[in-house]
Formats: C-alpha cells, structure tokens, sequence
C-alpha cells in the first residue's frame, strides 16, 4: 500500500486500532475541503496494531477531543514536507462541549445553551464529572 506524505498538515499518530472514526467524526473531519487519509490497522512495534490519520491542510486540532478518546495520540504538524512540532497529549482535566450530561435532573436538560462542562475525576479509570449535578459520565468511547 502507498500512502503519499503530506506538504502542510496534521498527522495524528499512535491512535488505538478503530479509534480512528470516533476521531474523525468528534473533530468534523468530514466538513474539511482537503485530503483526508484514514490507515486502519497498521503494524506498530509498540502496540501491535494503530491507525493513522493524515490531514492535507494546516489546522488548529481540538487536544481536548483527542486527549478524551485517546490520550496516548501523538500530533505531529507538517510544514514543507518536515515535521516541525510533535505533541504528546494527556487526559484534558476539563471538557467543554465535548460530552453531554444524561442526568435529567441536571440544568443543562433545562438550560441547552449553557456549556456542557466535564471535570476529570479519576485519571487512572479515565472518568469525568459534570460540573453542575456531578454525575458521572460513563466512557464509552
């Protein structure tokens, strides 16, 4: 298989084996006007199988996004054919409009156009908090 590197744009590296759609649907991938390359199951030394997306076109990249679904992704941005920033990310401490609360005693069923807004709570089982009725979101990506 022959995938061409990529000029100006983002690469999105060390994703877990089919995460790869969560991301691009999480991050609206689809409503980009450039080449977007999604390589499922790749043979990696380190964790057996990963995806890799490659984006071919400069972009800001939402790391809370990433950093909920996948914390181990590495952002690697591409200028001139020349990786130039490699950025390893971690669980975000707080989301905001990432994931909504199903709580519907919470003021946010009330009140949609507040912020939906999530605090890390556990960082060892990956959970998060709503800051208004502090339910917890179970994870499911």
């Amino acid at each position: 298989m022959n995938i061409d590197s990529i000029q100006n744009g983002v690469v999105l590296d060390h994703i877990k084996a089919g995460k790869s759609m969560d991301i691009y649907k999480y991050l609206h991938l689809n409503e980009l006007d450039c080449s977007v390359a999604i390589i499922k199951n790749v043979r990696s030394a380190r964790m057996g199988k990963k995806d890799i997306i490659k984006i071919d076109s400069p972009m800001e990249v939402d790391l809370d996004v990433l950093g909920y679904i996948d914390p181990d992704i590495t952002v690697n941005i591409i200028r001139n054919g020349v990786r130039v920033e490699k950025k390893h990310l971690a669980l975000p401490q707080k989301l905001v409009n990432v994931i909504h609360c199903k709580n519907p005693r919470c003021i946010t069923m009330a009140e949609p156009q507040l912020d939906a807004i999530f605090l890390l709570n556990d960082p060892d089982k990956r959970t998060y908090r709503c800051a208004y009725c502090d339910a917890e979101k179970p994870r499911k990506i």
